[in-house]
């Protein structure tokens, strides 16, 4: 083995982010690249860990809530599935995380019979694609250009006005949350990272999930594992400022961490041996929550730290990125998800009947005529852990939230909890129970200024690498890095890039999984030209 450039044994580690990348860090750190688990210290903003993938208790009133879930893949997603090996179950510490994740997919598989709803509450036969040869060639000449010529371009520059009423674009487009104006560029890499769901987008079963939501299935083990060896975690330290000495190009260094604590400000120095890996922007920044009556505040002036601390870090070198790429149209990338907690199982079995999936074993279930562009998905239950007898959860977004339902004219952005339960009734097709639902249902609903930022159209400067050249202890992580041929949104990215930085810094002579491209399976393909044509 070579000898690193940094010495395990004394670097103290700083994590700037307590989110899945900082704790895929940790691991790494700790695991593979041998630096003690006391020397590793987490500055996390909030008063948990696990950034995006959070789960748990509405914070405004009755029931449960989750922002958001990222969907789990097989072949896709090699580094996750690497940490998760590592890391017990809460629930039987004799298997891995990743083994719980394995055999509940085995026991509960994912065949959605309801991917798409039409107006008349019609189960539409999802398998038949709608592409014309027009479609077929606008798809190969997207997946032929080059990034570099595509540059800004946004998706609808690359196809005709018949791709976007397809079947595959309304299915493809909510799997995955993209919108018309998004980036070229982080199409085409969804197509070649993820073309083996082409042949079954209609029901999702490549999708794989965990037993509960991500945060008790995915954050607390990691969590536990973590803090069980040692790492110092500490909440409420809010990271405003990284210092760089940037002298020596070739050796370009991280020298102090400027942090905001409940006790007042504070500077951590950076010895020569120490390190700092520091996570970009949030998806989930200015989130703001409502419930059954209110409406959810959208914030526009970033008082979440993480924006002004990639803003401050950004003006100190022209290959830090730029953030403004990102947060600088609110409109084109928020949306806004919902909760319900049922408080008994009348609506659950209506759509069982109606979806012919028992809760576990669907997907999303997207209404194509609704004015919000509406999905849901029934999770098993019990979704989250402790959940009391005969209280189930599901979980839906709107895209399109400026725009007004078909049942209550409004603006989703508009509506309180259950204005969006109620679309959502009569969308169903389920008016008969509208009152008993509305009685025994609590809604909560999270606005998300940045949902998808992360597809925004960018140039590839706009993105700083991992380690950028010449950085001796410092890298960045999280969903804003760059990494070629990878796909953002996705909880692999995070833990790549994690992967990377701990291992490329460390010197640790092991292999990093290559990034699995389906495209380049040629079944795959053959697969995916064969459903171009339904």
């Amino acid at each position: 083995m070579s000898t690193p450039a940094i010495d395990p044994a004394t670097s103290q580690v700083w994590l700037v982010g307590g989110g899945i990348a900082s704790m895929a860090a940790a691991v790494f750190l700790i695991r593979d690249a041998g630096v003690p688990a006391h020397h590793i210290h987490i500055l996390e903003e909030l008063g948990l860990e696990g950034g995006a993938l959070d789960g748990g208790l509405s914070p405004v009133q009755a029931g449960y809530v989750t922002r958001g879930g990222r969907m789990l893949e097989e072949e896709a997603y090699q580094t996750l599935w690497n940490l998760l090996e590592s890391i017990p179950s809460l629930e039987d510490p004799n298997i891995s995380v990743r083994q719980e994740t394995v055999e509940f997919n085995d026991r509960v598989r994912t065949e959605d019979h309801a991917r798409l709803i039409d107006s008349d509450h019609r189960i539409l036969d999802a398998a038949v694609y709608g592409f014309n040869a027009h479609d077929r060639l606008d798809l190969l000449r997207l997946m032929a250009t080059t990034e570099h010529s595509l540059g800004a371009r946004r998706i609808d520059e690359m196809f005709s006005e018949h791709f976007f009423t397809t079947n595959f674009w309304q299915m493809w487009r909510t799997t995955f949350a993209f919108q018309n104006w998004h980036s070229a560029i982080e199409l085409k890499r969804y197509f070649r990272r993820f073309i083996q769901e082409f042949s079954r987008i209609h029901t999702l079963s490549g999708v794989r999930r965990t037993k509960y939501n991500q945060y008790d299935s995915l954050i607390k083990p990691l969590q536990r594992w973590i803090l069980a060896r040692g790492v110092d975690v500490r909440f409420a330290n809010k990271v405003t400022d990284v210092d760089f000495d940037q002298a020596d190009a070739a050796r370009r260094r991280a020298t102090r961490l400027h942090v905001k604590t409940r006790d007042g400000d504070s500077i951590i120095a950076l010895g020569d041996n120490d390190v700092a890996m520091i996570t970009l922007g949030s998806i989930t920044a200015d989130s703001r929550y409502a419930g059954n009556d209110t409406v959810p505040e959208l914030i526009r002036d970033r008082r979440d730290g993480a924006w002004s601390l990639w803003d401050g870090i950004a003006r100190k070198a022209r290959d830090f990125g730029r953030p403004n790429t990102f947060y600088g149209n609110i409109d084109e990338n928020k949306w806004e998800s919902f909760t319900l907690t049922m408080h008994g199982d009348r609506l659950l079995k209506r759509i069982v009947e109606f979806s012919n999936n028992e809760p576990g074993t669907g997907a999303l279930m997207t209404f194509v005529k609704s004015g919000w562009l509406m999905s849901i998905v029934v999770p098993y239950q019990p979704h989250f852990v402790g959940m009391p007898k005969d209280t189930y959860t599901l979980w839906g977004y709107g895209l399109f939230i400026d725009d007004k339902g078909n049942y209550v004219q409004k603006p989703m952005a508009e509506c309180t909890g259950r204005e969006i339960l109620t679309e959502l009734i009569h969308q169903l097709g389920f008016a008969d129970i509208l009152d008993e639902v509305l009685a025994t249902t609590d809604v909560t609903t999270v606005m998300m200024p940045y949902a998808s930022a992360l597809f925004s159209r960018r140039i590839p400067e706009d993105r700083p690498l991992v380690i950028p050249q010449g950085a001796a202890n410092f890298a960045f992580l999280g969903q804003f890095v760059e990494l070629p041929e990878d796909t953002v949104f996705t909880v692999e990215y995070s833990v790549h890039c994690a992967m990377q930085a701990a291992y490329r810094l460390f010197n640790v002579n092991k292999p990093i999984p290559p990034i699995y491209l389906g495209i380049l399976d040629p079944k795959v393909g053959l697969q995916a030209l064969e459903s171009a044509f339904k």
